[in-house]
């Protein structure tokens, strides 16, 4: 949430995904390492949006990008305040399981992983 955006564009880990007339109703931060291809606390969803499927889009993408860049898997994290995609089981309906826990850098965090065996 506190992610410097410039430097993510000029990075280009930052994906986007818009409607037909040009709006902008969502984006994702995708950021390859060693072994995972990392989708740090950067899934966005238009208010006005949600509930509509994008977000489920948005994950799927992300398993296309980690399936073609060759990663065994796709992990996250979210903050723990984040309560209703960890409540509600959201990531875990997309196929996700917890890793851990942290409280780093003045937040909370969950940390969560999926496999290549569990991409769609």
């Amino acid at each position: 949430m506190l992610d410097d955006y410039a430097k993510r564009i000029a990075e280009g880990v930052i994906s986007v995904l818009g409607e037909t007339d040009g709006t902008t109703v969502g984006l994702i931060v995708l950021l390859p390492k060693a072994d995972n291809l990392l989708l740090p606390d950067n899934l966005a969803v238009r208010p006005d949006r949600q509930r509509r499927g994008l977000g489920r889009k948005l994950i799927a993408f992300a398993e296309a990008q980690a399936r073609r860049l060759g990663f065994a898997e796709l992990r996250l994290y979210t903050h723990e305040a984040m309560s209703e995609n960890i409540a509600l089981s959201l990531y875990a309906r997309f196929g996700f399981e917890e890793t851990g826990r942290v409280h780093e850098a003045g937040c909370s965090r969950v940390f969560m992983r999926k496999r290549r065996h569990n991409f769609p």
